[in-house]
């Protein structure tokens, strides 16, 4: 499998190397890599954003957000991987069942499998056991309030921060790629949520009340996290969420994949943006962190999102 995109076959060894049969052509640096250069590489542009933002420290417990699809399979195994380099932090992986039928159930198994491979504890969390309900059934209590998408993200968000904080870690990992943080930033833009913006943080995450968030893969393309996976020949989730396809999410991906194919590099120009906007618009977004008065997780407001969402639709 080779990700060739008008590529020029008459230069077939590695950029690198300069030996072995090339997997990728890289088309926004011009470089080709063979598949030991670019996994190598994958691994080392993690490594590199862990370093750059000091998202690791000695004695950390680290919880690494695990879902069962390539990005955060890939993530495991990098972090395994320097684990075993670096042994001064401990590991745990979070699974959050939503409750999707016929989607999560092939996830769960597979990140249980992925865990017990590389000997590191998972802790499953379902949104039945948090909320009372599965995402199936609150999408059926909440209809046009919530897009589903939007639903799960706030309810899955609180879901980690909740998990994270019952087993002791110190940092939560995620596993959000270059393709989030563009797509959402364009998302924002969308909606006329622009001081969001200033919230975007790609790499490091911290509030009051969450643990903090590391995202070492957030410099890395969705597409390369993909090939990352099969090479390393990695059992992912085979089938996409049902609900994706309803999302302004889903409709932002394809604009910004068809950019890129037409625009090599469009995607870091933006992340560029991302981090210089962020910068401008931080004074003007400070909010005043309190508890929710329901759960008592972090909240700006009287309730946090999540009880606000679920007080709307009549569910608490």
């Amino acid at each position: 499998m080779a990700f060739w995109v008008n590529s020029d076959l008459s230069e077939p060894s590695c950029t690198l190397c300069n030996k072995r049969e090339v997997v990728i052509y890289r088309r926004h640096s011009g470089g080709r890599l063979c598949r030991k250069c670019f996994v190598e590489g994958i691994e080392g542009a993690a490594r590199r954003a862990i370093r750059s933002y000091n998202m690791i420290e000695k004695g950390d417990r680290i919880a690494i957000a695990l879902s069962g699809g390539k990005d955060s399979l890939s993530l495991l195994h990098i972090l395994v991987k320097l684990r075993k380099l670096f042994p001064r932090f401990d590991l745990i992986a979070l699974t959050i069942d939503e409750g999707i039928r016929g989607y999560r159930q092939e996830a769960v198994k597979l990140a249980a499998r992925a865990c017990e491979e590389v000997e590191v504890e998972q802790r499953v969390l379902s949104f039945e056991k948090l909320y009372g309900y599965t995402l199936d059934e609150l999408v059926k209590i909440a209809k046009d309030y919530l897009a589903p998408c939007s639903l799960c993200g706030v309810l899955r968000r609180k879901a980690l921060n909740v998990l994270a904080k019952s087993v002791g870690a110190t940092k939560l990992a995620t596993a959000h790629n270059l393709d989030d943080t563009v797509q959402t930033f364009l998302i924002n833009v969308l909606h006329g949520d622009v001081l969001k913006i200033a919230r975007l943080e790609a790499a490091v995450e911290e509030a009051p009340g969450f643990v903090k968030r590391i995202k070492p893969m957030y410099r890395i393309p969705e597409s390369e996290i993909a090939l990352y996976a099969y090479l390393r020949r990695t059992e992912f989730q085979s089938r996409p969420c049902r609900y994706v396809r309803l999302s302004m999410r889903s409709e932002v991906r394809q604009i910004l994949n068809r950019l890129e194919v037409r625009h090599a590099g469009i995607k870091f120009t933006i992340l560029k943006s991302v981090e210089r906007l962020r910068l401008h618009l931080k004074s003007l977004a400070r909010t005043e962190m309190r508890t929710c008065e329901a759960c008592g997780e972090p909240a700006t407001r009287r309730l946090c999102r999540a009880c606000e969402i679920l007080s709307g639709i009549g569910v608490v």
